[in-house]
């Protein structure tokens, strides 16, 4: 085994602090040194992206913005030589995969590694390995290793949907009503574009799909399942659970948009998951016209590290022409946070995320004529739409004159959401989950709505959209504003505000403003 680097020799990487876990003292029992433990370590960029919508092609992202190859050689040599093994390199996406007993890489990073018991997102008890304090590395690696993820492999997300109540189970809208409510343009169905979906657990049968789409009387779109980190693909175990997630997501985003190919991303629910499948996502060939999120965490639940590694692993997404749209969170403006404070979700608040808000809809289902559509809030514990003020993102400049206001502290952030559709699950998305038929909602369904939406787009223009909110909040007529309820701390008013954003689609408005 090779010699630990001295304390003095090593520096401690920004933003790894994780605080200590109350529960876990008590459960707290040392992870075995010879349990092969794997992690993704993230690297400096070559040169920072410029700002502005530019467009880069695979190729010239990775040999200007990613990892430089001295960067990596230096990396790979230094971990190496601890012990570690490097079993993968992506150097376009600046990650390297690592693996090695958990003393070895303990060490490595300057952590130790324990097993303990703590409530997931869900409030459900899970098992997973714990570390607090912060990580460190070789001096000579400070500055060019910017993360390590995954020694930590606590739950990092939960999805956003809701099942609706017994009484409202014969409710709610297919998604190809939707499409009439929105007014999707007509003439497309997103024929030569992919989309991707991000799936944090569960899985779909394609018999299943097969039998829903039917159903809508189309053929659907064709869909492929891809591993990542060992996630994979596991249908059939709970209608009420990720299974829900998956199918929800799948059959919103492919009954909009039949004529896409649909690549569904299983990745295992950590930070280094979730993580490595949206940059897997973004960086697959052929580059896909959107990525949808319906997964996500309050922002103060992540570490710095993972927030600024996820951050720029979507912009990398946005310059390769990816409109990357994520569910905005289905607690109001707490967040499931029990300080009373408000608070955000992530990664929608990422500025380099569309980020998807909800609402409650009434509407003639034949026609797409509605009756009435406000802010989605059905009382505290019940379900409301996510939105608010990023305390740890600056507002970014396409927000400037949305009217964003103070966000907690009285500082200026990035506003959440952007956009919206329907997501009470009273009013929700007609699905086949397990052999059941559901009425679900939450933001989770927006988001493949708004990846919908964008590929039929990018169909109609033949170019990819990227970075689409600079253009969305400068065409506020494309949208049908939603100017009644709250979400808690925030109310709806006219233009922008922090429950339903610029509003809902008017999809052929969009595409004349894109256009």
């Amino acid at each position: 085994m090779s010699e630990p680097v001295p304390a003095a020799a090593r520096r401690t990487i920004p933003g790894s602090e994780r605080p200590p876990v109350d529960t876990a003292a008590a459960a707290r029992q040392a992870v075995p040194a010879d349990t092969r433990v794997e992690a993704t370590v993230v690297l400096r960029r070559r040169a920072e992206l410029p700002d502005g919508p530019g467009l880069l092609t695979p190729a010239e992202l990775a040999e200007r913005h990613g990892a430089d190859p001295a960067d990596v050689e230096l990396v790979t040599r230094t971990l190496t030589g601890l012990g570690v093994e490097v079993t993968a390199v992506d150097a376009a996406s600046r990650r390297l995969r690592v693996a090695g007993p958990a003393g070895v890489l303990a060490e490595a990073f300057g952590t130790s590694l324990a097993q303990v018991s703590t409530p997931d997102p869900s409030g459900a008890q899970v098992t997973h390995r714990y570390r607090a304090g912060a990580l460190s590395v070789p001096a000579e690696l400070d500055g060019v290793v910017t993360a390590v993820l995954g020694l930590d492999d606590r739950p990092q997300a939960r999805a956003r949907f809701r099942v609706a109540t017994a009484a409202a189970a014969s409710a709610g809208y297919t998604p190809i009503e939707l499409g009439r409510v929105y007014s999707f343009p007509e003439g497309s169905d997103g024929s030569g574009q992919t989309i991707a979906i991000i799936e944090l657990g569960g899985g779909f049968a394609q018999s299943e799909l097969d039998t829903y789409f039917a159903g809508l009387g189309i053929s659907g779109p064709t869909v492929t399942a891809v591993g990542v980190d060992g996630g994979s693909n596991v249908a059939g175990r709970d209608p009420q659970g990720a299974d829900g997630e998956v199918l929800l997501d799948i059959e919103v985003a492919g009954a909009l948009a039949p004529g896409a190919d649909v690549v569904v991303y299983f990745a295992p629910n950590t930070d280094a998951g979730f993580l490595d499948a949206v940059a897997q996502a973004a960086h697959a060939t052929p580059t896909p016209a959107a990525i949808s999120i319906s997964w996500g965490g309050s922002e103060d639940t992540w570490t710095g590290q993972a927030r600024t590694a996820f951050d720029a692993a979507l912009a990398d997404a946005a310059a390769l022409g990816v409109t990357t749209t994520v569910a905005a969170g289905d607690d109001g403006s707490t967040d499931r946070a029990t300080d009373g404070k408000s608070h955000v979700d992530f990664p929608a608040s990422s500025p380099h995320a569309l980020a998807c808000g909800g609402t409650h809809l009434d509407a003639n289902a034949t026609t797409g004529a509605v009756t009435s559509e406000v802010v989605w809030n059905n009382g505290a514990g019940k379900g409301a739409t996510g939105g608010g003020v990023s305390t740890v993102f600056a507002q970014p400049s396409w927000q400037a004159s949305a009217g964003v206001p103070d966000g907690p502290g009285g500082k200026p952030g990035r506003g959440v959401p952007d956009v919206s559709a329907v997501a009470d699950p009273q009013t929700g998305y007609r699905i086949r989950v397990d052999g059941q038929d559901l009425v679900i909602g939450g933001t989770s369904a927006v988001a493949p709505l708004w990846a919908a939406l964008v590929a039929r787009l990018v169909q109609a223009g033949r170019a990819k959209l990227g970075l689409l909110q600079p253009k969305l909040y400068a065409a506020p007529t494309a949208f049908r504003d939603i100017t009644e309820g709250d979400n808690g701390a925030y109310r709806a008013g006219p233009g922008w505000d922090a429950c339903t954003g610029l509003g809902v689609p008017v999809g052929t408005a969009l595409a004349s403003a894109l256009s």
